[in-house]
């Protein structure tokens, strides 16, 4: 398997957090007017401008983790804060007052609404790209390899510079399989699965995970298999990672610098 490895100290990982992110430079901007009363509440994002924002900066569309069922737009790794990057943090609906497919389509309009406005806030829509830790990691995949949910939106999801899963699910969520009364151990691929539209035409696909020892319910080997099915079917650019060191939880700030030089590399390559 062409896969890295990587290393980090103990101790690194102990200062390794998930911090609140501070002063974004708008907030609360909605962006899923659907009419829907707890849509209006949880459909808003932040947006995090650079100092000095260059012409043509990436912007980075995130999604906080929580098992589709908990989590903050303000949660963001403070390594992605201080990255240079527009940031745009969006909130979801989550389960059990919405269903997995609102997480998802609220996800697809979001990033919709990036592409449609990023030019207002210093960025371009031809480097836009997705990431997100665990939940957020599910729905960065799920975006970017269904097309039906951008789709929806008036986008093609092969306009995303690159997909960046942090730790993401990639066969069906499992607060969608608790619903259905299906244990946390037992795999469901369906069309809720980022695993079931693998594609070769998909955007780069940049799969970071925590240590296979230290993961959430075999995360590492979920996430492997997905990136042999994309290599299988003659995806182009697929590449996978496991930050041997760190758990689910504390993995999220170091793997910012992967994600980090893969932006500069497909930025990089777009201007070539």
């Amino acid at each position: 398997m062409n896969k890295i490895l990587i290393t980090f100290c103990t101790a690194i990982a102990a200062f390794a957090v998930t911090v609140r992110a501070q002063s974004p430079a708008f907030t609360d901007i909605p962006y899923n007017p659907s009419g829907n009363a707890y849509a209006a509440e949880r459909c808003k994002l932040d947006i995090y401008i650079p100092d000095n924002v260059k012409e043509g900066c990436p912007t980075v569309v995130w999604f906080h983790g929580g098992g589709l069922t908990g989590g903050d737009k303000s949660v963001i790794p403070r390594a992605l804060k201080e990255s240079g990057y527009i940031l745009v943090s969006a909130n979801y609906r989550l389960i059990p007052r919405g269903g997995i497919a609102d997480c998802i389509s609220d996800a697809a309009a979001a990033v919709a609404w990036t592409f449609k406005h990023i030019e207002e806030y210093g960025g371009t829509p031809e480097r836009i790209f997705v990431s997100g830790h665990s939940a957020g990691g599910y729905l960065t995949d799920m975006i970017g390899l269904d097309k039906r949910w951008l789709a929806a939106y008036g986008v093609d999801a092969d306009r995303i510079a690159g997909l960046i899963p942090f730790s993401g699910q990639v066969v069906t969520h499992f607060a969608q399989r608790k619903a259905q009364g299906i244990g946390e151990l037992q795999a469901v691929v369906d069309p809720f699965a980022p695993l079931y539209h693998v594609r070769a035409d998909a955007p780069p696909v940049i799969i970071i995970s925590g240590d296979r020892e230290m993961e959430l319910y075999g995360r590492y080997e979920e996430t492997a298999y997905f990136w042999r099915m994309l290599k299988l079917t003659g995806h182009p650019d697929v590449h996978i990672y496991e930050l041997q060191g760190y758990d689910h939880g504390n993995m999220a700030e170091p793997a910012v610098q992967i994600l980090r030089d893969h932006i500069t590399r497909l930025t990089k390559n777009k201007q070539d």
